[in-house]
């Protein structure tokens, strides 16, 4: 093969290897994670508090933040520790107690116009059978839900909104029944079109240097 024929190739391989190589925009969510306690650190719920049940004596955590999904997840702030915050309820009969640490958050992830409120932790006292979601509503009302089930606002904060889609570049709204977003690509897997672009501008330069190859044989 020609140095004339290599040449465009070469480059049509090194925009391909661009178009994959490429990271595509991050995107986070803006939403309250739920978080449990294990031996005296948080752990990222694996279902909602919905769905979640926790015995007499556990410690469950709501933090409002930023994160593109539950790998990045920001942890509640702050000691997890049921004597701590329970020590003051009375044991009874029929009935459990739960640590709830409530964390609204930082001024940076706030929505506009917002300010979030103090983290704050309270000792819910509930039925052996209430779930985590009735726990936190046992503390933290109101609470505020979307038509998913997703838990969208805790003691009425925030105001509006729920599970935004901050950056990146589907704006949509992320569908979950959890108290987290589900994990989103962050873009599409088509190449742009300056990279495509680009190939067809090497292609045509391909063909006219084989053009140019043969007619020199010629």
């Amino acid at each position: 093969m020609s140095r004339a024929v290599r040449l465009p190739l070469v480059l049509l391989a090194a925009v391909l290897g661009l178009s994959v190589a490429a990271p595509a925009q991050a995107a986070g969510y803006r939403y309250w994670s739920f978080w449990e306690n294990d031996g005296g650190s948080w752990t990222y719920a694996t279902m909602g508090p919905s769905q979640s049940t926790p015995s007499d004596g556990d410690v469950e955590g709501f933090r409002f933040a930023v994160s593109a999904d539950s790998k990045d997840a920001t942890k509640p702030r702050g000691a997890a520790d049921f004597g701590a915050v329970c020590d003051g309820t009375a044991a009874r009969d029929g009935k459990k107690r739960v640590a709830v640490v409530i964390d609204f958050g930082t001024a940076e992830d706030a929505p506009d116009g917002e300010t979030p409120p103090k983290a704050r932790t309270a000792c819910a006292q509930v039925g052996e059978d209430a779930t985590a979601a009735e726990a936190l509503a046992a503390v933290a009302k109101p609470l505020r839900y979307d038509s998913s089930a997703l838990l969208c606002a805790i003691s009425g904060y925030p105001e509006s909104g729920c599970g935004e889609q901050i950056g990146g570049q589907d704006q949509q709204k992320k569908p979950s029944g959890a108290a987290e977003p589900a994990e989103k690509s962050g873009g599409s897997s088509l190449p742009s079109v300056g990279v495509l672009a680009g190939v067809v501008v090497i292609a045509a330069l391909g063909g006219a240097a084989i053009w140019q190859a043969k007619r020199r044989r010629g």
